[in-house]
């Protein structure tokens, strides 16, 4: 399960700050964020199927996807949503253009939720809405259920990624944010259709159980003069960090 919370056109100095938690079983293999091999993109990498949960490019244009929770869980034969987010980042269509080849083809995956954007828009699109949305200047949030849907930990943590946005802007305060291990009272938890105490257990921003949990938490920020910033802490289990990754550099126009 993940998590995204992003501010669009609420900064006087970033357009986009996003921030985010890649939860995932710690046994798969993946690789903390980097540029990828003859390519534009910085991203991490599922080294299992070869997508990204997060990324941006050299031309200032930024993915995430989030699975949706729902009954039966993993359906074989589905492409992995991982190649979501990597065709966009790859590829040179713009997000809008992107989204309406992706609908025809929308149900190769299983449900997901996709938030495709650059300097000069934000969208997202879920196969289970099915809908393209242009995103209004705003503060929202995206878990595993319907957009800005008002799950526990989306709703404080776009509380508090509000409250940041009043002054200067640095990744280490917004990093804190993903890092909270509070646990939503039970009469708040969402009924996603999965056992109560696991219901519980991902209520959490930052999660954490012997085989599965929070690996990456990403901050990634847009400025206005086209410079991208991103930073990912990443965890290797329960009780460690792993490394720690920080890269800026210039948008290259497309």
């Amino acid at each position: 399960m993940c998590l995204i919370l992003f501010a669009w056109q609420q900064h006087p100095d970033y357009p986009l700050v996003a921030i985010a938690n890649r939860d995932e079983y710690y046994a798969r293999p993946s690789r903390d964020a980097q540029w990828w091999e003859d390519s534009d993109i910085f991203a991490g990498r599922d080294l299992q199927a070869g997508g990204t949960w997060l990324g941006v490019n050299r031309r200032g244009h930024f993915a995430a996807v989030t699975n949706v929770r729902e009954p039966g869980g993993m359906q074989p034969g589905k492409r992995s949503r991982g190649d979501l987010t990597r065709d966009y980042l790859a590829g040179s269509d713009d997000a809008q253009t992107y989204l309406a080849r992706l609908a025809l083809q929308d149900q190769e995956f299983a449900g997901f939720n996709l938030l495709l954007g650059d300097l000069d828009g934000l969208w997202f699109y879920s196969n289970r809405e099915q809908k393209i949305r242009r995103i209004e200047a705003g503060v929202y949030g995206v878990s595993n259920g319907s957009f800005d849907e008002p799950w526990p930990k989306l709703k404080s943590g776009r509380i508090e990624l509000s409250a940041l946005l009043d002054g200067e802007i640095r990744h280490a305060q917004l990093m804190e944010i993903l890092t909270d291990h509070g646990v939503a009272e039970d009469h708040e938890l969402p009924d996603t259709g999965v056992a109560f105490d696991i219901e519980r257990l991902l209520s959490s921003r930052f999660i954490r159980s012997p085989d599965y949990g929070t690996r990456a938490c990403t901050v990634v920020t847009l400025d206005r003069e086209q410079r991208i910033e991103f930073s990912e802490q990443n965890y290797t289990d329960a009780e460690h960090q792993g490394s720690l990754r920080h890269k800026t550099f210039e948008r290259v126009s497309s």
